[in-house]
């Protein structure tokens, strides 16, 4: 049973909401332009805010029902309170790794977000702080990413978290600041661009 909870959180990760709202609004696939990446910033490239806004809820709105899920129908399956952390997990796996996309996907910013946030209202709005804080003072999104992932094993600990949260939590920020792995690169050569900037970055 829990095996089937994990996949189905893997596959609500999965769904890329960046090329559904692209397709619902007829745009280009966000493949095919800018980064690359099937993510929200990338989408905020083509000029659409309003496609950049549901591509964003989206990938946030499937990390929290993934743990939404787990944690309101574990407890009656039967399953360890370990189920919530690990599908959280999964669901992010499914964003990096969306079988619908051939296991290419995004960099798993906004699900991360909607799976703390699933995790714990305040631990997902200390992380947003400082994403927000970052983003807003210096306008690179992906400073802003790697800033929130860092801090939000230490976020979940001085909350108190469980250990299986704060331990899932800290796979999932070393998998961010991996996947912006070349962004660190640019950042450190001062070639990446910032918020609003259509050249290749984040």
């Amino acid at each position: 049973m829990q095996l089937a909870l994990l996949l189905a959180a893997y596959l609500i990760g999965s769904i890329p909401f960046a090329v559904v709202v692209s397709r619902l609004f007829g745009m280009a696939d966000p493949r095919s332009y800018g980064s690359g990446n099937p993510g929200a910033t990338n989408v905020l490239r083509s000029g659409n805010k309003l496609a950049a806004v549901l591509t964003l809820l989206g990938d946030g709105f499937k990390g929290w029902l993934a743990v939404f899920l787990a944690m309101r129908f574990g407890p009656e399956l039967g399953l360890t309170a370990s189920a919530a952390p690990i599908a959280a997990l999964a669901a992010f796996l499914g964003h990096l790794f969306p079988v619908f996309l051939g296991f290419k996907g995004g960099k798993g910013v906004a699900t991360a977000a909607g799976v703390l946030l699933g995790a714990s209202g305040w631990l997902g709005l200390a992380t947003l702080g400082v994403w927000l804080g970052i983003a807003f003072t210096t306008r690179y999104s992906s400073l802003a990413a790697l800033c929130a992932a860092i801090a939000s094993p230490g976020i979940a600990f001085l909350l108190g978290l469980p250990p299986e949260w704060i331990l899932s939590i800290s796979v999932m920020s070393g998998l961010l600041v991996w996947r912006h792995k070349d962004n660190i690169k640019r950042l450190l050569s001062g070639q990446e661009s910032r918020i609003g900037s259509k050249k290749k970055d984040a």
